[in-house]
């Protein structure tokens, strides 16, 4: 039982025994107490007044009195302007502690019997993946997981963009300049080289515009008629009538982007259930096209688009098929989404996806509900801020990204050298060094990501997430290796330290009670973390209970209390502290180290 609920079904006995009343326990309001104020918790006694035809401090102090008469558990109250703050004995946090001690998977919330699936990074094949990339992959999988330990059944999946203009213009571009260049000949990644080409797809169309500009053509004409960007154009026509040349070169690059984007995720710690293809899965698409159209949703224009007129709704037209036939992102979203909830009977369906796409899935709902699917407001758009870094944003076409290849890389090289100068290497071998500053690094990227909540546009900082102090990965992943530090050396003195061990009746300190709070609110944090898909709350949760153990161990003897029982007692609490940290830091996909 909560100390929320042992509240209110007490208090709902003194309103009986004093007023002859019987409540509805579900009116009874009750809250941490706040910091100003003497408490641990507080019954809201407004409400009461009625019943008890009384002042509120008068109500106040006759239920608290008749509580800590009647209720060992209840060490004192104070009764302030219609609040009634009740702090709980030393005994009643023991047991409370106990039961979280004991508990084999404290955290993991009870089966909902819902299955949920959420979509993330959704990659281009025509670029390798940068920072705005890791975002998405990071926040996508932790959103993942923090709905698993939620008790739903979780689909992690990845929609791979490798059909569409895009990828044609990388395509075009190797053809007339790549004179057979390959990841091999090359030494590049396959996404490097194939991104490389799009960035001079981009240079040779801009080249070409100007000419045509300089010529004397506006340049609204010139853009629409670039010889690279028609030659792009003719590849995509081409793809979908199936022709042969195109298609085989279609399948050699987006191979090699494959490779580099395994490489890249097994280096994030980022995995999918299942992964589509968006050149497998819009023809779903133009098949639910031609259903609108049959059923009078869509209309047909005289250049052959198929049109969605959404102005009734708030909206504007939305195409849905070129003139010529070929498909956009809304024709294979549509189809996908039929696809899955048909496959997988979903009760669910989360797109993890940045907020300049606000506007598609808003239209993406409405279409899917016109076309009489009544499970399109299952559908749930995880919008995010960009990220941004200190000289301002990141743009793909013009090469300017932050590739996330590099990134990794030059966090692990910070790491090392952080890691290097504190002297958190002593006694280690090479290759425990070399696993410990990739843990590092992945954990401070990882944090100092997530921690900020994802409808934030955030600013990256590389230098400021990789700090032993303050809010950041390795504060917490340092915090884990002294807790376990402290269990070893209990160990080797041959110091018991198991939930078993603990003795009733020990008194607590005040901060001791203050780490059973915290460790307390762990299942109640994880609901509202995944009813906010916020994985942000769990990380500063963690970061809250870090930094309440350093302050417990600064202040607090653990290994020189000479006191038995109260020496098992601050082993297993700080056991606990690590078990929890250890809990809360998974589900951001981070791994604490045993000893730094």
């Amino acid at each position: 039982m909560t100390p929320e609920t042992f509240i209110i079904a007490k208090a709902s006995e003194a309103i009986q025994a004093l007023y002859g009343v019987q409540i509805d326990p579900a009116t009874l309001q009750v809250q941490v107490t706040r910091k100003e104020f003497e408490g641990d918790y507080t019954l809201v006694v407004f409400p009461l007044l009625k019943i008890s035809r009384n002042t509120p401090e008068n109500t106040g102090n006759a239920i608290g009195e008749y509580l800590k008469t009647n209720c060992p558990e209840i060490a004192s109250y104070n009764s302030v302007k219609g609040f009634l703050n009740i702090s709980f004995s030393s005994a009643w946090w023991n047991g409370l502690f106990a039961e979280i001690a004991s508990s084999r998977d404290f955290g993991q919330l009870p089966s909902t019997g819902k299955t949920i699936m959420v979509e993330y990074s959704s990659p281009n094949t025509n670029k390798p993946l940068h920072l705005g990339h890791i975002r998405n992959n990071l926040l996508g999988w932790s959103v993942a997981k923090l709905l698993e330990v939620n008790g739903h059944k979780v689909m992690k999946v990845n929609l791979v963009n490798d059909r569409g203009i895009h990828i044609c213009k990388s395509m075009y571009a190797w053809k007339v300049l790549g004179n057979g260049e390959t990841p091999q000949s090359s030494g590049k990644k396959g996404d490097h080289l194939v991104g490389d080409y799009y960035v001079a797809f981009n240079n040779l169309y801009k080249k070409e515009v100007d000419e045509l500009v300089a010529s004397g053509m506006e340049k609204e004409e010139a853009e629409k008629n670039a010889p690279s960007l028609k030659a792009a154009q003719q590849m995509l026509f081409k793809w979908e009538q199936g022709d042969p040349e195109v298609v085989e070169l279609w399948k050699t690059m987006n191979g090699w982007v494959y490779e580099g984007f395994d490489k890249t995720y097994k280096d994030l710690g980022i995995n999918f259930d299942r992964t589509y293809y968006e050149s497998q899965t819009y023809l779903f698409g133009k098949a639910l096209v031609q259903k609108g159209l049959d059923e009078g949703i869509f209309e047909r224009q005289e250049d052959g688009s198929v049109w969605c007129d959404l102005t009734s709704d708030g909206l504007d037209r939305k195409l849905l098929l070129r003139g010529d036939g070929t498909s956009v992102y809304m024709t294979q979203d549509l189809g996908t989404a039929e696809q899955r909830f048909k496959e997988y009977n979903l009760d669910e369906h989360i797109y993890v996806v940045g907020n300049e796409q606000n506007y598609h899935f808003q239209v993406l709902k409405l279409i899917l509900g016109k076309l009489g699917f009544n499970w399109a407001d299952s559908i749930y758009h995880l919008s995010y801020g960009m990220v941004e870094l200190p000289e301002g944003k990141m743009k793909s076409r013009e090469g300017t990204v932050v590739d996330a290849d590099d990134l990794l890389a030059s966090m692990y090289d910070t790491a090392k050298e952080t890691s290097m100068e504190l002297g958190k290497i002593d006694n280690l071998s090479e290759e425990e060094q070399d696993a410990l500053f990739r843990m590092i690094s992945l954990g401070a990227l990882k944090y100092f990501i997530l921690k900020v909540d994802p409808k934030k546009t955030m600013l990256f900082d590389p230098k400021e997430s990789i700090d032993f102090n303050g809010n950041t990965g390795p504060f917490i992943q340092y915090t884990h290796a002294r807790i376990k530090s402290i269990l070893r050396k209990a160990d080797e003195q041959g110091i018991p330290h198991s939930a078993a061990d603990v003795t009733a009746g020990v008194e607590l300190t005040p901060k001791e009670i203050r780490i059973i709070k915290i460790l307390n609110t762990f299942p109640s944090k994880i609901a509202e973390a995944g009813s906010a898909f916020s994985p942000a709350l769990i990380a500063n949760y963690a970061y809250d209970l870090a930094k309440e153990f350093n302050q417990y161990y600064h202040d607090t003897p653990i290994l020189r209390e000479e006191n038995k029982a109260v020496l098992t007692l601050r082993l297993v609490l700080v056991e606990n502290i690590a078990k929890v940290l250890s809990k809360a830091m998974s589900i951001l996909g981070i791994t604490l180290p045993e000893r730094m």
